[in-house]
């Protein structure tokens, strides 16, 4: 297996714990062990990371443009500590009933990341937590991975992203997800 141009990730769920509560604070943002270190190893292996997330907290007044931009920075801080660098960063601020073209499982956040690093769909990889991660990926024509590192019914989740693409692998943690991606190189 060659290695993809880029890697696309979820936030919530992936990089960090989860919480149906939102992440509304730099204190509530707690890295998965080993997420920001797998981030590091795809940054040393030469590929791209970008962040693909909703972040519905921002539209629904839950929080505020500052807070977020604090949960960003603590989120890059523990991501450089580990080596790694985010090569672009795609948020959803919208509600879902704003109806808007960017919120998973529409494709917007992956077509934005895509052409940020001019990279195709078919060279790049989404590794996210939830069937929304997958549709969204699967609608850009994006390969995916689930990781089972989310809030939510795993054996559930697996099921239903087993619907939109039968030959998807499912991992522990990013970390793990990771370890396959860069298996032999």
């Amino acid at each position: 297996m060659s290695l993809p141009k880029a890697v696309l990730l979820d936030r919530d769920g992936v990089i960090n714990f989860d919480s149906p509560d939102y992440i509304l604070a730099p204190e509530q943002w707690e890295a998965i062990p080993g997420s920001a270190e797998a981030i590091g190893r795809l940054t040393k292996a030469g590929i791209p990371v970008a962040i693909c997330s909703n972040q519905s907290g921002l539209g629904r007044g839950m929080m505020n443009e500052d807070l977020f931009h604090a949960i960003h920075a603590k989120m890059l801080l523990a991501i450089e500590e580990a080596g790694g660098m985010l090569s672009h960063a795609a948020y959803c601020p919208h509600k879902p009933e704003d109806k808007c073209q960017c919120r998973k499982p529409l494709p917007g956040l992956i077509l934005e990341s895509l052409d940020a690093l001019g990279v195709d769909a078919k060279d790049a990889v989404m590794i996210g937590d939830s069937t929304r991660d997958i549709e969204a990926a699967h609608a850009a024509g994006v390969p995916t991975i689930l990781v089972q590192s989310g809030y939510g019914n795993a054996e559930v989740i697996l099921q239903k992203s087993l619907v939109i693409n039968p030959d998807i692998k499912a991992y522990s943690d990013l970390a793990t997800a990771v370890d396959s991606i860069l298996g032999d190189h």
